[in-house]
């Protein structure tokens, strides 16, 4: 196959540790990478970024206005996760940077600790893990409960919500849910026409909504009010959603029974840093790193996913999974060279 520009020129940057397959996958088509465990700041990736043709991070990296400018061969940046807020992309879509992303790769990975995560804390199972590592005994039934039977209630019906949807109606939960678009319902599953209705139902609350930035402070003091008491809270979704306060005042009032959170509206940048949040040593309370992803199987799929897409962009000008670009699926051409204009508007 003739390609317009030599392969073996392109330059590939990978950072934060992105999977093995990833790398292996861009030498594989003939390209230079370049592989690097951490993140690097504005400055040092301003520099760096200079002859690079493509850029992969996952989302401690910024790729800012000033990174996208200063790059001076640029084709397109891979984010190895779901969210691409650490991306100008209006930045990316006027230098006609493509911009991929991996939106399903770790779906399941998700779902699967909010399922764990539901069940443990309906049983209160961690609270009488923590008291067994304290060598306090407590064998009882008292607060302790199945999922059967009981309404979970999915705030965001996306690939997230819908798979939890499935795999909670087959333990037995009655799922009902909201969304600001129309969604089809999968199973039995019931869509209501707001929050304030789910939240009167719903003995199990999950949130599955987007890093919109509407969405910030999406619950805070009149939702929880709005809720059962005794309610199960889960937030594996943005940490910006949650009023942290709001949240720790339903905790101690007895609105909310049990929480699970794994995103937070601060997080440290690196794990040398210290954690701080007025959730620690709320009882009953599971508090995870930003981890809802981080699965093995998860970062494989991604490291295949995120380079596929790449590699058919640069090599035919496919751009069908591009966030910041129209959908545009061809096929290859033989002996032959492709333009891809991409216009201001």
């Amino acid at each position: 196959m003739v390609v317009s520009f030599p392969k073996n020129k392109i330059n590939v940057l990978l950072l934060e540790g992105v999977h093995a397959d990833a790398v292996e996958a861009f030498k594989k088509e003939g390209y230079n990478v370049e592989y690097s465990p951490d993140s690097l700041t504005e400055n040092e990736l301003v520099e760096k970024i200079k002859g690079v043709h493509v850029v992969g991070i996952r989302s401690k990296t910024k790729i800012t206005r000033r990174v996208v400018e200063a790059s001076d061969k640029l084709l397109a940046i891979g984010a190895f996760c779901i969210g691409t807020k650490q991306i100008d992309l209006d930045a990316c879509k006027l230098k006609g940077v493509a911009v991929f992303n991996a939106p399903y790769s770790n779906t399941r990975s998700v779902v699967e600790l909010a399922i764990g995560e539901i069940i443990m804390l309906m049983r209160s199972t961690f609270v009488r893990s923590q008291e067994l590592h304290q060598s306090i005994w407590k064998k009882t039934a008292a607060g302790s409960r199945e999922v059967r039977g009981k309404v979970l209630g999915i705030i965001g019906y996306g690939n997230i919500g819908k798979q939890l949807s499935v795999l909670a109606e087959a333990m037995g939960m009655k799922v009902i849910f909201y969304d600001q678009l129309e969604k089809l319902a999968l199973g039995n599953a019931e869509k209501r026409n707001s929050m304030k209705e789910v939240f009167a139902e719903s003995d199990v609350i999950s949130l599955h909504v987007d890093d919109n930035p509407e969405n910030k402070n999406l619950i805070g003091a009149e939702e929880f009010a709005q809720m059962k008491d005794s309610v199960v809270f889960i937030n594996l979704a943005r940490g910006f959603v949650v009023d942290i306060a709001a949240l720790v005042a339903a905790q101690n009032s007895g609105k909310v029974a049990g929480a699970a959170v794994d995103v937070y509206p601060v997080e440290p940048k690196s794990n040398d840093e210290p954690f701080e949040s007025e959730l620690s040593g709320q009882p009953n309370t599971i508090l995870t790193p930003h981890i809802g992803g981080s699965t093995m199987e998860a970062q494989k799929h991604i490291g295949n996913f995120v380079p596929t897409n790449i590699i058919s962009y640069v090599n035919t000008g496919s751009c069908f999974d591009a966030v910041n670009l129209p959908k545009v699926k061809v096929a290859p051409q033989r002996d032959a060279h492709r333009f891809l204009l991409i216009h201001d508007n």
